[in-house]
């Protein structure tokens, strides 16, 4: 039998832990003998317990935010200039990113992925964007996003040129009839339906596909993903490039997303990526400044639901007697 450098991770894949089924239920319950049981909050503190499998907190939320560069930008499929990324990676390690006052405001740590800006994955028009082997190492790199003990990780990319497409030919693999090219220039939508055509029916799996097609920020965001379920730490998606690697953990495990809620949601294609993951959607659209900004104002939302939760239990132990 051929082994892969991606069996591991398939592996850990199909050992994530489940869901606490008898957190969620005692974390309904106080919504719903307080009757607010309809209340969105109940939603949201009932996930975040699930997936703790205890009576959950979040006081150390970071924000993860990946880097990586395409070679299907030199196709002229994005009018963001290619070198913006890193110049986006230096203004977040000076502290001047607009995303970096925003974690400040909310004590939310930050941490940004260089992921080999230097070096573009494979024109997936082409040739495959990775070898195996460096994905396998990419998903390995993107778990490192919960060190440091975070007890919550919103998972996100900085913006780069071709992510769109990038996103749009992957999503395209792994769902049918789904318009993959919806919302892009024309030259990234000849590129997809090139890298699709190029790379049809050659994966074996979501993991192949993600190396055949994806970026190495899709990658990160994977191991991020599955690195927090195995840790049972709560996610929230931000953007489109970590909704796409949730769609790639969904289509190895559809359980092994049940611990991610998703920021906002804009645009057709993830729109319906989400209904068919089936995940939770903490604001309403038209936040739209990227890099993880809807995913940092979302965490308020979060503490506020377990907050409920915590008063509604205390009012419940002070009405008892």
């Amino acid at each position: 039998m051929t082994v892969s450098p991606l069996d591991d991770f398939r592996a850990l894949l199909a050992a994530l832990p489940p869901l606490d089924d008898v957190a969620r239920d005692a974390a309904l319950a106080q919504f719903v003998n307080s009757g607010i049981a309809g209340s969105r909050l109940a939603a949201i503190a009932a996930q975040v317990a699930a997936t703790a499998g205890r009576k959950p907190s979040v006081s150390r939320p970071q924000l993860a935010l990946f880097a990586g560069a395409h070679g299907v930008a030199r196709l002229g499929v994005s009018d963001r200039r290619i070198d913006a990324t890193m110049s986006a990676v230096a203004a977040f390690g000076s502290g001047d990113a607009p995303a970096s006052h925003l974690c400040a405001a909310n004590m939310v740590g930050l941490k940004v992925y260089d992921l080999a800006l230097h070096l573009p994955t494979g024109d997936i028009s082409r040739q495959p964007a990775m070898d195996e082997r460096s994905c396998a190492a990419t998903l390995a790199f993107g778990m490192e996003a919960i060190a440091g003990g975070p007890d919550l990780v919103i998972v996100s990319a900085v913006r780069s040129a071709g992510d769109d497409v990038v996103a749009h030919a992957l999503l395209g693999a792994l769902f049918a009839n789904l318009p993959a090219d919806a919302g892009l220039s024309q030259q990234g939508a000849l590129a997809v339906a090139d890298a699709l055509k190029r790379h049809a029916g050659g994966a074996s799996d979501a993991l192949s596909a993600l190396a055949d097609l994806g970026g190495r920020e899709i990658a990160a965001c994977v191991g991020a993903i599955v690195a927090a379920r195995s840790e049972k730490l709560p996610v929230i998606l931000d953007g489109l490039t970590a909704l796409t690697a949730a769609a790639v953990v969904h289509a190895l495990n559809a359980d092994a997303v049940g611990h991610c809620m998703i920021a906002e949601v804009d645009g057709a294609v993830s729109k319906l990526v989400v209904a068919r993951l089936g995940l939770t959607q903490l604001l309403g659209g038209g936040y739209e400044a990227g890099e993880g900004t809807a995913g940092v104002v979302a965490v308020g939302l979060v503490k506020d639901a377990l907050s409920l939760q915590a008063g509604l239990s205390a009012h419940a132990r002070a009405t008892a007697h």
